[in-house]
Order: C-alpha cells, then structure tokens, then sequence
C-alpha cells in the first residue's frame, strides 16, 4: 500500500485551481477506475507528491479515502459525493464506449471535456452496473473517418463557440481556396453553429463580406477575434435547413433527381447503408439495384460515384452522367502511358 506521507512546502496555488484539482481528484476516485497515485498525477498534471497532499486534504475535510492493495486503487467511504445517476447498464456502457473511442481516442477533435466527463458519470453508478461495464467497454471498437490532429486552431473552435454562447460577432481572416475570393481581407461574421462532418468541424453563419450564410471550415481561418458587436441568430436557422438535401455539406443551387444503377456486387452494400435521407433502393431481377435520390447539387456526389469505380453507372441525370464521365476519362488519361513507372 502506498503510504501518504507529509509533502515538503510548494510554491502557492491560487485557491480556485486547487479547489478543481480536488473535486477532479474526488470523481477520478469515485468513477471505481484503478486510479493509483501515479495515475491521478498524470490525470491532473501534477506531480504525485501534489498528488499525496490533495488525498490528505481531501480526507481532513470529511471523505475518507483509502488505498485498496487488491484493487490496486483508491477508494472512498459509503458516504458518497455526487448524487447516484440512474443508468442501466447498456445507458452507462454506451456512454463510456462513445466517450472513451471518439472523444478520448480524439476521434473528433475538441471533444475531450466528454471524455472527462464519463468518470464523473461513472462515479455515480453502483459498483455492480460499473463492473458490467468494465467487463465490456474495453472489447467494444468505434473506428470513424478520423480528422487530421488539430494544428494550432483550438483558439478559433474555442473562439467560435465562446462567441456562439455571449451572441458576440466576430472579425476574420480566412484563407479560401476559391480563388476567386478576398483572401486575406478582413470581414465581420456571426456565427450560427458548429458542426462536426466526416472529417473536420466547420462555423455556418452570416458572412457579412458576403452577405449571406456561408459555411466556413475552422483550420482556414487566418485570424478570428471576438468583437463586442452583439447579433441574433434567426429563429428559424438549422443546420438541416441550411444544408437541405446536400449530398454532405455543400449545397447546390438546385435540386437533381439522382439514379445510378449498382451491379450485384455492390448492391447489398448500398441497400444496406443510410447514404442520403432521400434516398430509395430498387431491387431489380438481376441482383442489381437502382439507387434513387433528391440532391442539391452534383459536385459532392460526383465523387461519391466515382469511388464505387466500375459497380456503377449513373443513368440521370444527363448532366451528372456527362461529369462523371469525363471526370474518368481524365483519370484513366493519367495512366495511359505503358512506358510510366
């Protein structure tokens, strides 16, 4: 059993970090994980020794915490701190597994306050529903299309969201890669939401360089500061509004009625995914399927198609059928050269 002994002076703490260090150290302790002194160290970027005086205090304040050898954590007495959370046991491990696989494995980037949070969640359940959940949760796998690791731009999500929460605009800088457009000149914009696709976070809001909504991914922001310029967002604004029937996230001026046959092959795979909300799957004689749906514009899905390679043909619309097809006749230029390493 570690022993606690008493920790040499440390330069002073202001009060307010100590006070979270110690509720941190209390719902780590709490979640039932084997939480050594080693491990709550490094859970609160602090050293053990600093480690050793929060237990100390913790328990001269009332919570009698104590090393369990067999266990080989910390424990604390039946007196419990956070009120129980009423979980059943498929509640509690489809928390942890979501938490610990796409915020704790950053999965989607920024999102490791939820990771956090499971050991406050878990700290209120009964020991028995956190042991069924111990027993599953490290053989269940989430696996997403991973975003790159953020490079420098957590001030600009933080920016975005802290100006979403006050409804206080925004100055930018953004570097687009139309290059038609202003890069590098400044512009006012107020944000109306943050959200997460497939593999990278966007700010949909009013461009007022533009004059309308855009959508504006997060890593191409050049500058962002908080102004004290205060906005509304509109009763009405949604992102499913706002995107319509895109294929992903870029809407088109229009709407195309979409059919592309798919061959035996590939038909069970495309009947058996979500690909669009508009979608509807024919089942023809042959084992083939004709995939139907509404799309506001044709650039997105463009590719979409070409990834299915020759299991496809796109049968209407006629424009989307022409760019497909000259999107792989240019491919297929590419490696006409026999002669070509």
């Amino acid at each position: 059993m570690p022993t606690r002994t008493e920790p040499q002076a440390e330069p002073a703490q202001p009060r307010y970090t100590r006070i979270h260090r110690l509720l941190k150290v209390l719902t780590l302790v709490e979640s039932g994980r084997a939480m050594t002194p080693q491990a709550l160290a490094e859970r609160c970027d602090v050293s053990e020794r600093t480690i050793y005086r929060d237990l100390n205090e913790i328990e001269g304040a009332g919570f009698p915490i104590r090393f369990d050898p067999e266990r080989n954590r910390y424990v604390i007495g039946r007196d419990r701190f956070l009120p129980p959370v009423q979980l059943t046991p498929d509640e509690a491990l489809s928390v942890a597994v979501l938490c610990e696989q796409i915020a704790g494995n950053s999965q989607i980037p920024f999102t490791g306050p939820a990771w956090r949070a499971v050991d406050k969640i878990l700290a209120g359940l009964p020991g028995s529903i956190r042991s069924e959940v111990d027993a599953v949760a490290d053989v269940v796998c989430i696996r997403t299309a991973r975003a790159v690791p953020p490079d420098g731009y957590e001030p600009v999500y933080e920016r975005v969201r802290r100006a979403i929460a006050e409804r206080r605009g925004l100055t930018c800088r953004y570097d687009s890669l139309n290059p038609e457009s202003d890069n590098g000149e400044e512009f006012d914009f107020d944000p109306f939401a943050l959200f997460f696709s497939v593999r990278a976070w966007y700010a949909v809001g009013m461009h007022h360089g533009r004059g309308s909504v855009r959508t504006l991914k997060l890593n191409r922001f050049a500058a962002i500061r908080l102004t004290e310029r205060p906005y509304e967002i509109p009763g009405d604004f949604s992102i499913d509004s706002h995107l319509g029937n895109a294929w992903r996230m870029m809407r088109g001026d229009r709407d195309h009625d979409v059919a592309v046959r798919f061959d035996p092959e590939f038909a069970e795979t495309i009947a058996e995914t979500l690909w669009h909300p508009t979608q509807d799957v024919e089942h023809e004689d042959d084992g083939s399927v004709v995939f139907r749906c509404t799309v506001s514009g044709l650039d997105e899905i463009v590719w979409w198609i070409l990834s299915m390679g020759p299991h496809c043909e796109v049968l209407e619309p006629r424009e989307l059928r022409d760019r497909v097809r000259d999107a792989a006749a240019a491919t297929s230029a590419r490696y006409a050269d026999p002669e070509r390493p």
